[in-house]
């Protein structure tokens, strides 16, 4: 189920914009433009999938706080609405693809919450096509849904405002597939490499397909690969790319797993995950999220570039283009040097994010939706 188009509104510096995604997304430009506005967002969406979502606006600053900050017209409420299309609803990508859109706002006096709480105001989840149809449906309190016969009932469940339909509706093949995989999106950061990081920790010595959000479980991810796929040679292949010579060595674990790097230039000692420069470790914690034993529905990287120096790029550029062809992947990045290798190593254009009219916008893109050079 790939993510084939999005369409936000009113969300911090995005006034309205809609564009659709590719295999690989690559948005490129300078501060203050939007960038991190567009991923953000796109976020918020699986924390609706997570049940994260007032949570998620809360750690923001409150509704309030992400609501468009631009100029409106007069008695203009602005309303925020988060819409994303899926390119299929079935298991086998033969079925026809959905659309679910989530509209936040704040609180009446009947509601039973914070004052400044985020409440969900209207949700949806659409079947796309000549006709649409209807999944899900929700107006304040009430949801509708549709029955294994196809006919419009109302659910049963009984959500706070602050609740969403598509993290709590339950037994509903076509909403729990959906939930599913807009849950198992991954979004990083940017990884912390202070000294109390935790990609500088051993990790418990449990199976790790995936990369934890904060890295925690990155030894686990390495010696996942080397010692019960029995298979790094991509992992492998990208260090030597970026240190020529270097070796990541990950001994078999017992109670924790660990690693270390060998380098060329220092060959008779091993360095330790805690005596690693901050640059080192955000590129071996990159390949952890890109080149894991499996990868999730697809994974955001913001500003992926960070403590790295530049001449580490092409190799982080051939692991995001390998890993583009395991799973959808999300770039956000303020390097023009990251955008160009990425686009000569897979004919992909970059996306630059501009302001236009005091909103975020990308360059190409027409007003209704489409890239001119598409």
């Amino acid at each position: 189920m790939v993510l084939t188009d999005l369409h936000f509104t009113n969300f911090r510096s995005i006034r309205t914009i809609g564009f659709p995604v590719r295999q690989l997304s690559v948005l490129v430009g300078a501060n203050g433009v939007g960038k991190t506005n567009l991923y953000r967002a796109l976020e918020l969406v699986r924390a609706a999938a997570t049940g994260e979502f007032a949570q998620e606006i809360a750690r923001e600053g409150g509704l309030a706080s992400v609501m468009w900050a631009g100029e409106r017209k007069t008695h203009e409420q602005p309303r925020l609405s988060l819409r994303i299309g899926l390119d299929s609803i079935d298991p086998d990508g033969d079925g026809p693809a959905c659309s679910y859109e989530i509209e936040p706002g704040f609180p009446t006096k009947v509601d039973a919450a914070f004052s400044l709480e985020a409440m969900v105001k209207r949700e949806t989840l659409t079947l796309m096509g000549r006709r649409p149809v209807p999944l899900m449906e929700r107006k304040g309190p009430a949801i509708w849904v549709r029955d294994p016969a196809g006919a419009r009932i109302q659910a049963d469940n009984v959500l706070l405002s602050s609740e969403t339909a598509l993290a709590e509706l339950r037994g509903y093949p076509e909403i729990d597939r959906v939930r599913e995989v807009i849950a198992a999106w991954r979004f990083y950061h940017g990884f912390r490499t202070d000294a109390g990081s935790p990609l500088r920790q051993p990790a418990r010595a449990v199976t790790a397909p995936m990369l934890d959000a904060n890295g925690a479980n990155l030894a686990a991810v390495f010696a996942t690969l080397r010692h019960i796929r029995q298979d790094s040679v991509d992992l492998d292949e990208a260090i030597d790319h970026a240190f020529p010579g270097a070796t990541l060595e990950v001994p078999i674990p017992e109670r924790f797993a660990s690693f270390a790097m060998r380098f060329a230039d220092m060959p008779k000692r091993a360095f330790a995950a805690n005596e690693l420069s901050d640059g080192t470790l955000q590129f071996l914690a990159l390949m952890g999220a890109l080149l894991a034993y499996r990868l999730p529905p697809l994974v955001a990287l913001n500003e992926p570039e960070t403590s790295l120096h530049p001449d580490m790029l092409p190799a982080l550029a051939r692991i995001i283009a390998r890993a583009a062809q395991r799973t959808q992947v999300w770039i956000v990045t303020h390097s023009q040097v990251l955008a160009q290798e990425l686009a000569d190593q897979t004919g992909i254009l970059p996306r630059q994010v501009i302001r236009q009219h005091g909103g975020t916008w990308l360059e190409g893109l027409s007003q209704i939706g489409e890239f001119v050079d598409d």
